[in-house]
């Protein structure tokens, strides 16, 4: 977008805060808070595949105080297949589930935002507020776990957008997805912000206790101010180290992902976050760098010159450092943890806190050897 990369190079180059803030608010590309309160992006730009892009703008006729707040709308997805797959060669798992499409919890940093470009909306406020949910996926999953030749490796779900955001209290597909999983006894390795997961620590706990399931808390900052802007609509951190505990007592392996490390904002945090997860009964870690691929970066840049404009430079400059003098690095194998002196600094003190608490000295591997195709069974029944 001209007009972020515009205000960008005004903050960047030393000049005015407020001036690259006007260069966004002049553009209309702003919200007004009254109309996107409780959300993460201050934006809704345009996706990148459509011809036209919108612009909010006084006209005069004092309409825009009309408008009304961005209300969270949920539309029905029918997919053919809900099982998804990669061949990527630094992620651990070649399957994925998504219950849903766009997410509540409106973390301005999401890397899934663009997705929601390919739907004809805006990775911004839209991602948040419009959003897709898929309630046939038990039954796609049942019918894809029972096909002949299946091979049964760990599915991973909350990798794109989160199964436990708000809107699973009333649609429960995940909860659905559980009960298909544990009849099959198919292994599951979830990563969530929200405290919503203790609802299903019934499935999880028997699941866990055949080595069926695992569960990674992501905590990206134990201040609440800086969670409250960034991530308005997920579980707060003293409820996600709370879900933590409770998984934990119920049998559950657990373990705290730090992600995103953003430098220069919540990097100071990363030995009190990994402390408090192994006092809350973590015992493995992981983390991430930010990452700001497409529409991310301008969504992200508006937000840290909303709230932090005094650590704009800083921030930019080292997430820069570490992406090779660019917003982002796409490149396999450095996209999660960056390159340089600074990307080093932080992977050498993430090691020296989870040696130093016993983080990660066993990795928890999760079976398939008790997968059992039920259409097969079913069969052998009828015989």
């Amino acid at each position: 977008m001209e007009q972020i990369a515009r205000a960008d190079s005004i903050a960047f180059n030393g000049r005015n805060i407020a001036m690259a803030n006007a260069v966004i608010d002049e553009a209309g590309l702003r919200i007004g808070e009254d109309l996107r309160r409780g959300r993460g992006a201050g934006i809704n730009p345009s996706g990148r595949f459509e011809p036209l892009t919108r612009h909010v703008f006084d006209d005069g006729w004092e309409t825009i105080e009309d408008l009304p707040p961005f209300k969270t709308d949920v539309q029905v997805e029918r997919p053919r297949t809900i099982i998804t797959r990669n061949t990527s060669p630094d992620i651990s798992f070649d399957r994925s589930i998504n219950p849903y499409r766009g997410c509540e919890h409106g973390c301005v940093y999401c890397f899934a935002r663009p997705t929601h470009a390919y739907m004809g909306l805006s990775p911004g406020l839209d991602f948040e507020s419009k959003l897709f949910a898929k309630p046939d996926a038990a039954r796609l999953l049942e019918r894809e776990l029972s096909r002949p030749g299946y091979v049964p490796r760990i599915i991973a779900i909350g990798t794109n957008t989160d199964p436990y955001q708000p809107i699973e209290k009333k649609w429960r597909i995940m909860r659905e997805i559980l009960e298909v999983l544990e009849a099959f006894g198919h292994p599951v390795g979830i990563v969530t912000k929200s405290a919503l997961i203790m609802r299903d620590i019934d499935i999880l706990s028997r699941m866990a206790e055949r080595g069926l399931a695992k569960v990674a808390l992501s905590v990206t900052t134990l201040d609440r101010k800086i969670a409250r802007t960034m991530e308005p609509r997920a579980a707060t951190p003293p409820r996600r180290l709370e879900a933590m505990r409770a998984l934990n007592e119920a049998g559950i392996p657990v373990s705290v992902m730090i992600g995103p490390v953003i430098p220069g904002l919540n990097d100071s945090e990363i030995e009190r976050i990994l402390e408090s997860a192994h006092a809350a009964g973590a015992r493995e870690a992981g983390y991430i760098i930010l990452r700001l691929p497409l529409e991310v970066s301008p969504i992200f840049k508006e937000w840290l010159l909303r709230h932090y404009p005094d650590r704009y430079r800083h921030v930019m400059s080292l997430i820069r450092s570490m992406r090779g003098g660019k917003d982002y690095d796409s490149e396999w194998g450095r996209r999660m943890k960056g390159t340089g002196p600074y990307a080093w600094q932080i992977g050498r003190r993430f090691e020296i806190a989870a040696k130093r608490l016993g983080l990660n000295t066993e990795r928890r591997r999760l079976r398939t050897d008790l997968f059992r195709a039920k259409a097969k069974e079913e069969q052998l029944v009828l015989l």
